[in-house]
């Protein structure tokens, strides 16, 4: 496992470690598989997959058999976003600006 890879890892906690180490070595899983190779609950599985998430260390894709659920994946540290350019981008909606919208009343008869 490279340095970036520890250092992402450390602040996470046990059970994201674990799922972490199972998708390194075993590959692709869906959220029952992981927590059936793991042996923690679906709850907590998917708590460590959220943190995986935001830490740039997992990615969610669709299931080729079932469109329905999600597998997730190492991300390769190739792929990764580095943490200097997380943090000098701003970030950016993918909406343009609008006008707020007023609430419009609906008159009940």
């Amino acid at each position: 496992m490279e340095d970036g890879t520890r250092e992402l890892l450390a602040p996470l906690p046990p059970s994201a470690k674990l799922v972490y180490y199972v998708l390194e070595e075993e590959g692709r899983f869906d959220q029952t598989g992981l927590a059936e190779e793991t042996r923690l609950s679906t709850r907590t599985v998917r708590f460590a997959v959220e943190k995986l998430t935001e830490a740039g260390l997992v990615q969610e894709g669709l299931c080729p058999r079932d469109a329905r659920r999600s597998v997730y994946a190492v991300v390769p540290e190739s792929e990764r976003p580095t943490g200097s350019d997380s943090e000098t981008e701003p970030t950016q909606s993918s909406e343009p600006d609008r006008e707020p919208q007023t609430p419009t009343a609906i008159a009940e008869d």
